[in-house]
C-alpha cells in the first residue's frame, strides 16, 4: 500500500513538473493580437466613401486641438470614461483608432480600454497622424498647427564631439534625397528622405537621441517637427553647409 501512495506521489510531482515546463514555454499573445489595421491608402477611401464609422483620435487632447485626421473624436486612456460618450451606441459598429505612428502605443490602450467596454469591432490605423499628414491627406487643422518650434541645434564642433565619444547613443539622420546623400554625407549617418520621413522611421529607436540634418536646415526641420509629433524624447538638428565650412568630411556611397 506505501508503495503505491509513493508511486501515486511521485506521479503527481512528474505531472506538476510537466505541466509547468509546458505553460512556461508556451508563446504569450501579442498586445494587439486581437485587433485588425487598415493602411493610409484604406482608410483614405474609407472616409472619401463616407462609410459609416467612427474614427477615434487616441493622442493627448493637446495633440488633437493642434491638428487631426477629418471626423476623428478625441478618446484619450486618461480619460476613457468620458470618452464612452463619444463612441457608437452599437458596440457592434466599427471604430478605427490612431495615435502617433508605429511606436506609439495609445491607440491599442485605448482600443484594449473599449474592448473590456465590449466593443467588438475595432480596426488600429498604425501610421498614425504624421504619416497621414506626409502623405497630403485631409487634417483638421487648429490655431497652431503652423506655430514655429525652436529646434536644439548642434554646432559642427558639439557634433563632432557626439560622433567620437558617444555615436552608440545617438543615430545620425541625413534628410536629403538619395543622390544628395550618395554624393557627399557625413560619415555613419542614415539616409531616410525628409518627404517620407514618417513613413519610413520606424527604423528608429526611441531609446536613442536622434540628430537631423540636411543642406540648409529646411527638410530638417520638418524631419524635426515630425520626430516631435511622433514623441522621440531626444532630438537635434544639424547643418551641413556648417559642417563643411568648419572644414569637415563627407563621404560618398554608390547610388
Amino acid at each position: 500500500m506505501n508503495s503505491v501512495i509513493r508511486l501515486l506521489g511521485r506521479s503527481t510531482v512528474s505531472l506538476l513538473t510537466l505541466f509547468l515546463l509546458l505553460a512556461t514555454a508556451l508563446p504569450l499573445p501579442a498586445a494587439d493580437a486581437d485587433f485588425k489595421t487598415v493602411s493610409s491608402e484604406a482608410l483614405r477611401d474609407m472616409l472619401d466613401e463616407k462609410r459609416s464609422f467612427t474614427l477615434v483620435d487616441a493622442r493627448t487632447n493637446d495633440e488633437y486641438q493642434v491638428a487631426h485626421l477629418v471626423t476623428a473624436v478625441n478618446v484619450t486612456e486618461k480619460d476613457f470614461e468620458k470618452g464612452l460618450a463619444l463612441l457608437p451606441k452599437d458596440k457592434g459598429a466599427l471604430v478605427v483608432l490612431y495615435c502617433n505612428g508605429v511606436k506609439c502605443g495609445k491607440s491599442k490602450k485605448v482600443a484594449a480600454k473599449a474592448k473590456a467596454a465590449g466593443y467588438t469591432n475595432l480596426v488600429i490605423y498604425p501610421d498614425g497622424f504624421p504619416v497621414w499628414e506626409e502623405k497630403g491627406y485631409p487634417i483638421v487643422a487648429g490655431p497652431d498647427y503652423a506655430k514655429k518650434i525652436e529646434t536644439t541645434k548642434l554646432t559642427p564642433a558639439q557634433l563632432t564631439a557626439i560622433l567620437k565619444e558617444k555615436k552608440d547613443a545617438y543615430v545620425l539622420v541625413d534628410v536629403r534625397d538619395e543622390f544628395e546623400f550618395a554624393e557627399g554625407h557625413i560619415e555613419g549617418a542614415i539616409n531616410i528622405p525628409a518627404e517620407n520621413f514618417a513613413s519610413k522611421s520606424g527604423v528608429l529607436q526611441k531609446e536613442k537621441g536622434i540628430i537631423v540634418y540636411c543642406n540648409s536646415g529646411g527638410r530638417s526641420y520638418s524631419a524635426y517637427r515630425k520626430l516631435m509629433k511622433l514623441a522621440y524624447p531626444s532630438i537635434y538638428q544639424a547643418i551641413l553647409s556648417e559642417w563643411k565650412e568648419a572644414g569637415l568630411p563627407v563621404v560618398k556611397s554608390q547610388l
